[in-house]
């Protein structure tokens, strides 16, 4: 991660154009601090002749030293997937409440990224996952999709309601099969997401390890574990009407019998800077509704 930020991209919340007048404020801020800004193009579509540079986020990966993310936490997922292959740090400043990745409020923005540009952080190197599907149709051997996933890689049943049967192993080796509503395989990060609503464990985040959640087993005894990112995870489904794969919510792949799902580390990090005195406990103290001492 580089410690100098020179060039900043600006990104905001799509089809949110009331990101247009606080971004356009940091733009200026940036600027006056000797700054070189970047606008992403659908965060620019919100704004009137913009002044600034506007290039597609692969170039602004390319190009920044850091990014800044205005929105919530789904819109930081979504652009920590896209930079993870860039050594680009993020930065989140949350429109209303605040969240697990974006920690800074719009009111406090200036003050905040004003000390983070003096070096006055907290950093946090963040592992993310790399998920591959295989069709089934010969023998599990056709790669059909590939994605990257930030928080977790859910296999669930369909709409139809029944549940899904699957195989899983680590390392090539038989874990289980198992009848429930499906499976997720998280990263600290997505441990307090969909994996906390399923009995998942919080993981802090600078371990280096996978959480493999069941969701509603059919078997009491199924529970969570947890291995280490160096694991490869394989997901087969043996038997279901309309099984499906979600990565982060964001994407997703409708599965068929006898299809693979692949697991990883991604080979890359995504670097999260916060600021000066940031916890991990008091953030979940506050979102967790923790008592406070």
């Amino acid at each position: 991660m580089k410690t100098s930020f020179k060039t900043v991209a600006l990104i905001g919340k799509y089809k949110s154009p009331e990101i247009a007048e606080p971004l356009l404020e940091l733009a200026k801020f940036l600027e006056g601090r000797g700054v070189k800004v970047l606008i992403d193009r659908l965060t620019a579509s919100h704004i009137d002749s913009c002044p600034y540079p506007v290039l597609l986020l692969e170039e602004l990966g390319k190009q920044a030293d850091l990014a800044i993310v205005i929105g919530g936490d789904g819109t930081m997922l979504n652009i920590a997937r896209t930079f993870a292959p860039y050594d680009v740090a993020l930065i989140g400043i949350n429109q209303g409440r605040l969240g697990f990745l974006t920690d800074i409020s719009i009111e406090t923005m200036f003050e905040t990224i004003g000390t983070i540009l003096e070096g006055k952080f907290v950093a946090e190197d963040r592992m993310l996952l790399q998920a591959e599907v295989y069709s089934g149709n010969s023998g599990g051997a056709e790669r059909v999709f590939d994605v990257l996933a930030f928080n977790d890689v859910a296999v669930n049943k369909g709409v139809t309601g029944s549940m899904i049967e699957f195989e899983v192993r680590i390392d090539g080796q038989f874990i289980y099969t198992q009848r429930s509503d499906g499976l997720i395989v998280a990263t600290p990060t997505g441990s307090t997401a969909y994996a906390l609503s399923s009995g998942g464990p919080i993981v802090h985040p600078s371990l280096s390890v996978m959480a493999l959640v069941p969701v509603c087993p059919h078997t009491l005894s199924n529970r969570p574990i947890v291995i280490s990112s160096d694991c490869t995870v394989e997901i087969v489904i043996r038997s279901a009407d309309d099984p499906r794969a979600h990565f982060d919510s964001h994407s997703h792949f409708e599965l068929r019998t006898g299809d693979r799902i692949v697991v990883r580390r991604y080979s890359h990090t995504i670097s999260l800077l916060h600021p000066a005195g940031h916890s991990y406990y008091g953030m979940l103290r506050e979102k967790l509704n923790w008592n406070r001492e």
